[in-house]
């Protein structure tokens, strides 16, 4: 709870016993209970403004996801498809190290599957 939400009741009583106005005490007592809402709105609205500055970006910032993944994808057509065929006529071509991309790639697979897992159950849009 916060420290805004804790003040309200005490104030609200207090509002009570010095304002002899009936109304105006109702008037004051439900402004400051709806002050904690407001001001959590307020805060919301806030960091929805923030997160659309972010989801803007730029190319760089936007595309740093699927450029690992177009590295991790070379790696493995390396190692699966270009190696093999050109041992097949006599060149060697060096290994890339999947020990190091094989995690990495297999975190945004599980995760592109995560997401079109909650797409089929419709969880998100």
């Amino acid at each position: 709870m916060s420290l805004l939400s804790q003040l309200i009741s005490p104030a609200t009583e207090l509002a009570g016993k010095f304002i002899k106005d009936k109304d105006q005490a109702a008037r004051l007592a439900h402004e400051l209970s709806t002050m904690a809402d407001r001001h959590a709105q307020e805060a919301l609205l806030a960091q929805l403004e923030i997160n659309k500055v972010e989801a803007a970006g730029n190319w760089f910032t936007a595309s740093w996801r699927p450029l690992c993944g177009y590295v991790c994808v070379l790696g493995l057509m390396v190692n699966f498809l270009i190696s093999p065929i050109a041992a097949g006529f006599g060149f060697i071509v060096p290994q890339a190290d999947m020990a190091a991309m094989s995690p990495i790639l297999m975190g945004m697979l599980g995760l592109a599957g995560m997401r079109s897992y909650e797409k089929v159950k419709g969880i998100t849009k």
